[in-house]
């Protein structure tokens, strides 16, 4: 049997062993690290293709019933009636005296008004055949590219969930859960996200430039009961969170006080991109159009009033001072 000379111990072994083991470790790091890389591509790519079909499905879906709202439909005769004005209602009546004083303001209280055409509340056929595709539809909104139907459920649901319920990320435009529709109702909020493709509200920050505002200055909202044209007399960005500078209570204009809703509208006004936009009185009917900015407590809000008998896009009614 042959001999094998021992071998004379390494003193560098247990050094390069070491230095085997961390260039190992440091080889597993990279590969978990590019294996989480790649991983975060194809998610976001996953994720972008999941938004651009959902992107397209809500495009779809708006045009479908856009075509549909835009159907001819047979002219209904409808009986005219007097258009009703807004009742400011005070307390009771105070006894004569020698030398009568005026009700305070803050006592006026606006009254429910019905629909000056459609008393009965008989639903347009344009809209029952909307209602048809999806029973949420409650209104159309119309602005810039933008032909919308406006939905009627919660105040969470259209988040994350189309005008029909499916689930998109679009999201759909919705109004107030608690709004009357008995009656025509002072101030109608409408909500929508703020997406990056312009997408349902997300063409509402363009108001801030002059001249997209003097160009789109009108919109155009039709309830299931009645239609209406708007024209927009503020622009602003406010915060939700009491306590913040920016803060404004926005559910203010939706109160039934005259000196609560001339405030807020004050208020409003002050904090506008534009100056000198609109004259707007307390008894007026509003629309408020309303999305995120920045944080999830700050909002753009474009609002609107709308038009008077006799006034057009070209022959509105300016602020007196």
């Amino acid at each position: 049997m042959p001999y094998y000379p021992e071998r004379r111990p390494d003193p560098y072994a247990e050094e390069r062993k070491r230095i085997e083991e961390a260039a190992a470790r440091k080889k597993r790091r990279r590969l978990a690290l590019a294996a989480v890389f790649a991983l975060m591509i194809i998610y976001s790519v996953i994720r972008l293709i999941a938004y651009g079909v959902e992107y397209y499905s809500s495009r779809e879906t708006s045009q479908a019933l856009y075509e549909l709202y835009e159907e001819p439909t047979e002219a209904v005769a409808v009986t005219p009636t007097a258009a009703p004005t807004a009742v400011l209602v005070t307390a009771a009546p105070r006894q004569e005296m020698t030398t009568p004083e005026p009700e305070p303001t803050q006592s006026l209280t606006l009254q429910p008004v019905p629909y000056p055409n459609n008393q009965n509340l008989q639903i347009s056929e344009r809209f029952r055949k909307l209602k048809k595709k999806s029973s949420y539809i409650m209104g159309w909104l119309s602005m810039d590219q933008l032909e919308e139907a406006v939905g009627l459920k919660d105040n969470t649901y259209f988040l994350t969930h189309d005008i029909n319920g499916k689930k998109n990320a679009n999201g759909a435009i919705f109004t107030d859960s608690s709004i009357n529709l008995l009656t025509r109702p002072y101030t109608v909020y409408l909500f929508g996200h703020n997406m990056k493709s312009g997408n349902m509200f997300g063409r509402l920050r363009k108001y801030k430039e002059s001249a997209y505002y003097y160009k789109h200055r009108i919109i155009t909202f039709d309830s299931q009961y009645e239609d209406g044209k708007y024209a927009v007399f503020a622009v602003a960005e406010i915060s939700t969170e009491p306590g913040d500078p920016n803060y404004y209570n926005l559910w203010a204009l939706d109160s039934n006080r005259v000196d609560e809703r001339e405030e807020a509208v004050k208020q409003l006004l002050a904090r506008s991109y534009h100056a000198n936009m609109l004259d707007v009185q307390p008894d007026e009917q509003l629309l408020i159009l309303v999305t995120c900015y920045n944080k999830d407590t700050d909002r753009l809000i474009v609002a609107a009033r709308r038009l008077r008998d006799g006034e057009s896009e070209n022959n509105l009614t300016l602020p007196h001072y």
